[in-house]
């Protein structure tokens, strides 16, 4: 049995964890990671035509990845943003690493964060 009938393509595997984390459909990303452990699982069994294959579908899905990497990159960057919010609220954030140092109104009303 040939890779392409076992295995999702590559490059719609990737559009659509990015599509995915766009839309925060964490059931379907835990699928998707499901699915790429299984392909990194059976890497070592494939033959050298089914490797071939692979790496032809990496190639053409490399913009598709690097899309998903921003995706997965800005998704990461809310989420610290989200953090420090709800840090902030509950008066558990703290300037500079000092402990006991906590950030005022003022510092953050000036930008001073």
């Amino acid at each position: 049995m040939r890779m392409r009938s076992r295995l999702p393509q590559l490059k719609e595997l990737v559009v659509e964890a990015s599509h995915a984390l766009a839309h925060l459909d964490a059931a379907r990303l835990e699928e998707l990671a499901l699915s790429c452990q299984a392909l990194n699982r059976e890497l070592p069994l494939l033959d050298s035509g089914d490797r071939s294959q692979l790496a032809s579908q990496a190639r053409e899905a490399s913009q598709e990845m690097e899309i998903f990497a921003r995706v997965l990159e800005a998704t990461r960057s809310n989420l610290n943003v989200m953090k420090r919010l709800h840090e902030l609220r509950d008066g558990r954030l703290e300037y500079g690493g000092v402990r006991g140092s906590r950030w005022t109104g003022a510092e953050i009303d000036h930008g001073h964060d």
